[in-house]
């Protein structure tokens, strides 16, 4: 077998992957060697509701009380010091820092009865990126090999390619700690070809920069489009002459096949270029990356982009002391969160700036007919404490917390399960983040059952969970 190592010198040519790795994950997850996973047919359980699905992950653990979950009628250590605020839907409150969404509420299914047994971050953060409260391994990093793969990845071995674009983006960075990169956002088993292109956006110190816009996709300086095909021919003869098994040739051209399809095509780059979106459309997404990050995420699944993964997470010097959404207190008036003297409406985190981009994706979406056949998901590792702690924050909690859903077949204008009178423990019908994994998959017509298959072509089922089918109109 061959290595493809940077700058391989063939017949006096260099092929540099520097290009390359700017179309996903080759320089930081994979090894150049794609074993094939093989590619066979799957169960369809039902007509597809949906074709693209944006996956918002809220890192940290956001508050099922002062979002998704009030209980108003509850004392005051549990209430918090937020109201509530009706909505158009019976019956349906939410937290008075989502005054945007709140008037969305028609579009909504709120699952209020998520529940696992790990109070820890990383736990419950491999939990919901694997999609399984029951992994094999309790490490949530680093991603391997023999990892089972991520619903992205899931979604293109079953369903197949779609165009030149990726079919599964991660937008504004992958979700890491340090050097810690987490499982459930690779290819797993199923190879390299299957990981996502992953955008990888320069960290900022200030997210209010009012030109923020995502790494382009372009071509190095000095390399043109004869010289990108020039180098594509000596990497085809290059494959054809090694001695590798035609099955691993085959994925591995195939991969090096969309990364040249990307660069070449202006109209592929073009997708991520938000410069092209009105300033007033920008502006109601909110100027700073998160709001933007939704934005690019609309642009993407509207160019045929099938799964888009927004990351929001930051760890910078902001004001937060560990992470936005986990908020466990703080005199500081930035990301303390539940300080009645922070001005909500001009605080760049949060609920806030979340009210703002989330209220601006769904009508955005619906107003382009992209949220019928698009699947937004909005999910946290876990919720938070059901009593507030000394330092006016909420602790973690995972027996029971909310995740949301709307568009892509989903019955907007619902509540699925009920938490009881502290939003502490569930009181009706629970649902588990392989539970949620199987939903997914049930939007785009696909069984849990359905069988991908690893390295060694075993067949293994897609999902351990069970699809909720009372969110489905």
């Amino acid at each position: 077998m061959i290595s493809l190592t940077p700058n391989r010198n063939v017949g006096g040519q260099r092929l540099n992957r520097r290009d390359l790795m700017k179309l996903g994950s080759l320089g930081m997850l994979s090894s150049p060697f794609l074993p094939d996973a093989g590619c066979y047919g799957a169960p369809v359980q039902s007509t597809a509701t949906a074709k693209n699905c944006i996956f918002i992950f809220l890192c940290g653990g956001p508050s099922q009380l002062e979002m998704w979950d009030p209980k108003p009628d509850a004392p005051q250590e549990i209430r918090g010091p937020f109201g509530t605020l009706d909505t158009q839907v019976p019956g349906m409150r939410v937290g008075e820092l989502l005054p945007l969404v709140s008037r969305h509420a028609d579009k909504l299914a709120i699952i209020r009865s998520m529940t696992h047994e790990s109070n820890v971050h990383d736990i419950g953060i491999l939990y919901t990126l694997l999609a399984d409260s029951s992994p094999p391994s309790p490490m949530a990093f680093p991603p391997a090999r023999t990892d089972h793969p991520g619903l992205g990845a899931i979604l293109r071995e079953l369903l197949g390619q779609n165009g030149d674009l990726p079919e599964w983006v991660t937008v504004p960075r992958p979700f890491t700690t340090g050097a810690r990169f987490y499982k459930g956002q690779s290819g797993g088993f199923l190879g390299p070809a299957r990981d996502p292109f992953l955008l990888d956006a320069e960290k900022r110190d200030s997210l209010a920069d009012k030109k923020f816009h995502p790494p382009a996709l372009k071509l190095s300086r000095g390399l043109d489009p004869a010289r990108l095909a020039q180098r594509r021919s000596l990497l085809h003869e290059l494959n054809h002459q090694a001695s590798l098994d035609s099955r691993t040739v085959t994925n591995l051209q195939e991969y090096y096949r969309k990364a040249y399809a990307m660069l070449a095509s202006e109209g592929s780059s073009r997708a991520f270029e938000l410069n092209h979106e009105p300033d007033r459309l920008r502006d109601r997404y909110g100027r700073n990356e998160y709001g933007q990050s939704f934005l690019l995420a609309r642009r993407l699944v509207e160019a045929g982009v099938r799964t888009v993964n927004v990351f929001w997470t930051y760890y910078g010097a902001d004001g937060c002391q560990f992470n936005l959404w986990d908020n466990h207190g703080s005199d500081k008036p930035v990301c303390g969160g539940f300080n009645k003297g922070i001005d909500m409406l001009t605080a760049p985190y949060c609920c806030p700036a979340f009210d703002r981009a989330f209220s601006a994706l769904l009508e955005d979406m619906a107003q382009r007919g992209l949220l019928d056949e698009t699947l937004i998901v909005v999910a946290g590792e876990f919720g938070r404490t059901p009593k507030m702690n000394k330092n006016a924050g909420r602790d973690h909690w995972a027996p029971c917390y909310s995740t949301v859903l709307a568009g892509g077949g989903i019955q907007g204008g619902q509540i699925h399960g009920a938490s009881d009178r502290q939003a502490a423990y569930v009181k009706d019908s629970p649902v588990r983040p392989e539970d949620l994994g199987a939903t997914i998959l049930h939007a785009f017509g696909l069984a849990p059952e359905s069988p991908i298959y690893d390295a060694a072509s075993r067949p293994v089922r897609a999902s351990k969970g069970e699809p909720v089918m009372d969110l489905f109109s």
